[in-house]
């Protein structure tokens, strides 16, 4: 076994630590956290140590796993742990009225009627809803006089671990608050900041003037990532379609549109590495226009490990480096394996991509164009391995995601160019924004009259509710079986050749 074939051992095995069962689910079941803790270590040991097991090369790996397994679930709990001992998540849900001093570390969430400020007291953070007005801004000191609430879970929404994956364990509702201080913008962390959230202010205004709804909503959120003016029924729409994807900065979506640019750059004109250069550079733009949050920079960093294979000409290989990069945010931030849908769409698209596309583009080898196949096979490569997941945290599937899929996916590139000159224009002189946005506005028609047709459609999703997590591993097994099964007969007809 090579170095990096047990580097990937190592890895999942931390990987799979992190998905043990959490302190506080063993103790319910009567299982002593620390012992399950002591057991796997004394195992791994005896097997790195002890003769006659450690004179064997493969029980040596298997003692190291078995301590990786050890790190991984000691992670989770203590991940689980720092929730549990909070310091703030005391005060939640008491009669009593408290104040906080802190400051707004996020860019406020304006939505239609209200306003959401993500605040950083000490070392925690709360979420806070407040009135639309007056409006506050990033790094504004703030008093806050209100009562703690711990946030809730719906029957189909853990709405508490989707916030405690990002470090918030308290919400208050529609508090008391005083400016303290607006922020002096010196340091040179705050100024990029600050002129990140002005560029994006203003050119959303600009989207908005030139387009009207549905399509300036879609366009906001495809290159904004501002989903708040979507209305609830084209998010049905979306859902139903299997097409939201497209109005997300994260997730399958960053990676479909990193594999995009690159084979974009190559049918401009570009070599291989002119065409990578450009695909990096536009996905870092990309990522710090829409304000770099953690969900957009770890699909980016998927995405660039995909370009960076693809550039290499080692897609085979580079499965290793995701999982071992996989591994290390699940180090930093263990809670997203569980609770970020975003994370692990982004993992599997990638994986998708990596195992299936090859498969695809040798059944796509009739299509003429180039580009136009490896766009196909590089979306259904995706849209197969995130399904199972899709399905399991949304409870329906879309029987009608791959056709939308293949007529929309391929202009999302364009609808993105062509929206971001013409903002950018409206920006500096409205009407020729104006002027500039109707090939936008054309390409975002036609997919609004796509989703509207095949939303309405009678068989267009079928609904699957109440989905075992024991499922979602028979599917993953099934879909892993099928796809070493297909990569092995393509060797095969390689070696024949």
């Amino acid at each position: 076994m090579t170095a990096s074939k047990i580097l990937l051992c190592f890895c999942l095995s931390f990987i799979i630590g992190i998905f043990f069962p959490a302190p506080f689910e063993l103790k319910r079941c009567g299982v002593d956290f620390s012992l399950v803790i002591l057991f796997f270590l004394i195992l791994g040991i005896l097997l790195i140590s002890v003769p006659p097991f450690s004179k064997r090369r493969g029980l040596i790996i298997l003692g190291f796993c078995i301590l990786f397994l050890s790190a991984g679930i000691y992670r989770q709990g203590i991940a689980e742990l720092e929730i549990t001992n909070n310091e703030m998540k005391k005060y939640n849900d008491s009669e009593q009225s408290i104040i906080l001093i802190g400051e707004v570390v996020k860019e406020p969430d304006v939505r239609d009627t209200n306003t959401k400020l993500t605040v950083r007291v000490k070392e925690s953070k709360v979420l806070i809803t407040i009135k639309k007005y007056p409006q506050y801004q990033y790094g504004d000191k703030l008093e806050i006089k209100g009562k703690l609430e711990s946030p809730a879970v719906f029957e189909d929404f853990n709405y508490k671990d989707y916030l405690a994956k990002d470090g918030i364990y308290s919400v208050m509702y529609y508090p008391g608050i005083e400016l303290l201080e607006r922020k002096n913008y010196t340091g040179l962390t705050c100024v990029i900041y600050k002129g990140i959230f002005g560029f994006k202010n203003k050119l959303r205004e600009s989207i908005f003037q030139n387009l009207s709804p549905p399509q300036s909503s879609i366009l906001g959120a495809i290159i904004l990532g501002d989903k708040r003016q979507i209305s609830e029924q084209w998010k049905e729409k979306l859902n139903i379609t299997g097409t939201r994807h497209i109005t997300c900065v994260s997730g399958m979506h960053i990676i479909i549109l990193a594999g995009i640019l690159m084979w974009l750059g190559m049918a401009l004109g570009l070599w291989r590495t002119q065409a990578f250069y450009f695909a990096i550079i536009f996905l870092v733009l990309f990522i710090v226009m829409v304000g770099a949050p953690p969900s957009a920079v770890r699909a980016g960093i998927m995405g660039g490990l995909l370009l960076l294979a693809q550039y290499l000409g080692r897609m085979n290989t580079s499965s290793r480096a995701i999982v071992f990069v996989a591994a290390a945010m699940l180090a930093a931030n263990p809670l997203l394996l569980k609770s970020d849908v975003g994370f692990q769409l982004s993992f599997l698209a990638v994986m998708g991509i990596i195992y299936l596309m090859p498969i695809f583009q040798n059944w796509l080898k009739k299509i003429p164009l180039e580009s136009l196949k490896n766009i196909l096979a590089m979306t259904l490569s995706a849209q197969v391995f995130t399904l199972p997941i899709l399905i399991y945290n949304f409870g329906y599937m879309s029987l009608v995601s791959l056709i939308t899929n293949i007529l929309i996916v391929p202009l999302v590139p364009f609808i993105m160019i062509f929206g971001f000159v013409s903002g950018l224009l409206g920006i500096v002189w409205q009407t020729l924004g104006w002027v500039f946005s109707w090939p936008a506005w054309f390409l975002l028609t036609y997919v609004t009259k796509i989703i509207d047709f095949f939303s309405q459609l009678p068989f267009a999703y079928l609904t699957i509710e109440n989905i075992s997590w024991l499922w979602l591993l028979i599917a993953y097994s099934i879909l892993a079986t099928i796809t070493w099964h297909l990569n092995e007969k393509q060797k095969l007809k390689f070696l024949e050749y």
